[in-house]
């Protein structure tokens, strides 16, 4: 006769290393319902807005998350600029491309080393964030840190990348690639991987809309949409197409951070070669004019939007921010019922969950 209880899974696991924390009702073996608690990590950044002054919010916003913190910077200040109306320089649109895509790269690469490690595969686990150093190097040597870089200002960025920095890098990610190629054949071919991942965690296209998925766990499910189509920054100077896997399952969300790390590393070549000479930045005056705005784009884990309300003085009456892991988790909660409780670790990194996201 079958047994039905409820267990607690986190906030703290060997597998994860965000607080996230699952209330699962389980009979046996099998999850039949899982219910979400947050609040571990808050820490109410977005009220700072009222006391830390426009230019001061960018270096708070940064602090969301480490890994997509260039990120959260560029978002923020694109809605600063668009709220008054500041036009940043070519230049420094083609540097926010190239750090964001290599904030996305050093993010997927995080996470493999993490999905390799609930797998048991500790080789591959420190292989992986061996790769992961190398994109860490360029960071701190065209910013001066290796995480949080605080390249973004309020009218175009801080830094600038020389000729001959250009040319190391390429050298780099040639060998990131070429490493990359390897780590691919082992962890998509894997035998164990595919038994735990094929099939598994099934989310449709249909289900994957309606709860609002962004990301790779949407592009795993076959909806077309990378905001970076719409053209922010350079990339309406780039050729790409979002990558999208139909499946829907947990094979089809690894898919397709896999292959995004290959076309992040295109994404940049292209913007090293395309980049033009000129100004980094504009000199910006003022206060942004009273108004609302809500700047979108890309990260890692998918959409992240910000919603910005201006009163016309030096401090914001309002900052909200969305971050892609909120709107990933009423699909989790969608392929969690039905699982075995031994899978419940992997399908949560499926969705390449962030807290300190979440939560801010």
């Amino acid at each position: 006769m079958s047994e039905k209880g409820t267990i607690p899974f986190g906030p703290q696991h060997p597998v994860l290393p965000e607080p996230i924390h699952l209330k699962l009702v389980v009979e046996d073996e099998k999850v039949i319902e899982a219910y979400p608690a947050f609040g571990f990590v808050h820490r109410g950044l977005e009220t700072l807005a009222q006391k830390k002054d426009f230019n001061q919010m960018v270096y708070v916003v940064e602090r969301v998350c480490g890994i997509c913190s260039c990120m959260h910077g560029q978002d923020y200040c694109q809605a600063i600029e668009e709220l008054m109306g500041i036009e940043v320089p070519i230049r420094a649109e083609y540097l926010r491309t190239i750090w964001a895509e290599l904030h996305r790269i050093h993010s997927h690469l995080l996470w493999l080393g993490l999905f390799a490690d609930a797998f048991g595969f500790e080789n591959l686990f420190m292989q992986t964030w061996k790769i992961r150093e190398k994109i860490m190097d360029i960071l701190e040597a065209t910013s001066g840190n290796r995480v949080i870089i605080s390249v973004n200002i309020v009218g175009g960025v801080r830094k600038d990348i020389s000729s001959d920095q250009a040319k190391w890098i390429l050298r780099e990610l040639d060998d990131v690639e070429e490493q990359l190629k390897d780590i691919n054949d082992v962890v998509m071919n894997n035998y164990t991987v595919k038994e735990r991942t094929v099939g598994i965690g099934v989310l449709t296209k249909e289900e994957a809309y309606e709860l609002g998925a962004t990301g790779p766990m949407a592009k795993g499910s076959g909806v077309d949409l990378d905001l970076r189509t719409t053209g922010y920054a350079a990339y309406k100077y780039l050729d790409f197409e979002p990558i999208v896997e139909k499946s829907g399952d947990s094979y089809a969300r690894n898919l397709v951070r896999m292959k995004e790390i290959f076309q992040s590393i295109d994404l940049i070549r292209q913007a090293l070669s395309k980049m033009p000479e000129g100004d980094i930045n504009v000199p910006v005056k003022g206060n942004p004019p009273a108004g609302e705005v809500i700047s979108r784009l890309e990260q890692s884990r998918g959409e992240v939007v910000y919603y910005i309300k201006s009163n016309g003085t030096k401090f914001l009456d309002r900052l909200r921010i969305r971050t892609p892991t909120f709107a990933n988790i009423p699909a989790l909660l969608k392929i969690l019922p039905g699982s075995q409780l031994q899978d419940v670790p992997v399908l949560i990194l499926t969705i390449d969950p962030c807290i300190s996201c979440t939560e801010r």
